[in-house]
């Protein structure tokens, strides 16, 4: 559905994203991830044929963003950051004028403006001017803009940004509502929310793509290893920092704190990927240990992201011009590998046809000469 191929974008000397690549396909919802200036409004900006790449290229729904523009617009519903609203149009005009700009046929602009209405809950103010709206409703009719006419492609930026949890948890469920008939592009801050929304993420850091996976898989790799926290009843006899004699697994395992309500908080850390739990419960069970409370800790997207752009290299302008000459050398001589294996596959062609042209033509001689034998032989 989308394909970006060698992607950036400069500005001067600067590098707004570089040599990005990613692929997302139809009816996926993608969450859009990365710190402030990392790169993700350049990037949405590309995608939406906002703004040109430098070098690389995009590819929507089959068709190049360069050669056929109008085609990959038509596909595209965005709705930007801070919900630009003409403030002396009511809702149901603003929704038109936005039909207009998307040049929906007329005979199906009243449908279609109904239609985005409906499916963002705006019924109830459709007349009402966009100015007067809380932050929430505004975000709708920002998103019914992008919505009217059904386009197969939403690129929502910051969707959610400056709303009550109520609010939060109303634009959430219109996102995921989207799922059966679009493909989303969905840029945030607020992990917890990427996490719950989307399937897949993509994180950029300082113009790069960092990382392209499911949320699972990337607070997955985030772990090194895994924390278990307990609270218990210790017998006199027996306490729980025992275990680590008998669960070969256990890395550590240490005492944190008495509980004012009764029992002992400890925290066991084991290798990743080994859920010692049930082990853990025989041993306590065999030791007279009762178990008050038994937790894994889980590892989180921001955890994830976190472990993956921090301490990451910045290159300077000169180390990034380098790279670039080293990659265009390197494009280059692939170029000139390539034509000389062509040249070669041409050479060897052009041989083969001469040889095929000579056997043929000792063949039409051999052919010509027993021909002319015959004819001797009879005329005698």
């Amino acid at each position: 559905m989308i394909e970006v191929k060698n992607v950036t974008k400069k500005y001067g000397d600067f590098y707004a994203v570089r040599n990005i690549n990613f692929e997302i396909k139809k009816g996926e919802i993608v969450g859009f991830l990365g710190r402030n200036g990392a790169g993700k409004s350049t990037t949405m900006n590309l995608l939406t044929g906002f703004i040109e790449p430098t070098s690389g290229q995009i590819v929507i729904g089959g068709y190049d963003i360069d050669k056929k523009p109008k085609k990959v617009k038509k596909q595209i519903g965005y709705m930007p950051e801070g919900t630009p609203l003409y403030s002396d149009l009511t809702v149901k005009e603003f929704v038109n004028y936005m039909a207009d700009l998307k040049m929906i046929p007329r005979k199906d602009k009243k449908q279609a403006v109904e239609k985005a209405i409906k499916n963002t809950g705006l019924e109830q103010v459709q007349n009402n001017l966009t100015k007067i709206l809380s932050r929430g409703y505004k975000q709708r009719v920002s998103m019914a803009g992008a919505i009217v006419g059904d386009p197969e492609i939403l690129i929502l930026d910051e969707p959610t940004v400056g709303l009550d949890p109520k609010q939060v948890i109303e634009i959430r469920e219109l996102i995921q509502s989207f799922r059966k008939n679009h493909t989303v592009i969905l840029s945030s801050h607020i992990l917890s929310e990427v996490s719950q929304i989307c399937e897949k993420v993509i994180i950029i850091d300082k113009g790069e793509i960092v990382a392209v996976d499911t949320p699972e898989n990337l607070e997955n790799h985030a772990q090194s290893e895994q924390i278990i926290q307990m609270v218990v009843e210790e017998p006199q006899e027996k306490t729980l920092i025992s275990i680590q004699d008998e669960i070969s697994a256990i890395k550590q395992i240490s005492f944190v704190t008495e509980k004012e309500e009764g029992g002992k908080e400890y925290k066991i850390t084991c290798e990743n990927g080994k859920d010692i739990r049930k082990e853990i419960s025989s041993f306590c069970a065999k030791s007279n240990i009762v178990i008050l409370e038994m937790k894994k800790q889980e590892t989180s997207l921001e955890d994830a992201f976190v472990s993956l752009i921090e301490g990451r290299v910045e290159y300077s302008v000169e180390e990034i011009k380098k790279m670039e000459y080293q990659k265009e050398l390197q494009e280059l001589r692939q170029e000139q590998q390539i034509k000389k294996e062509r040249k070669e596959v041409k050479k060897q062609e052009k041989e083969m046809k001469k040889a095929q042209k000579q056997e043929k033509s000792k063949e039409n001689d051999k052919q010509n000469k027993e021909n002319d034998d015959k004819g001797g032989n009879k005329s005698c």
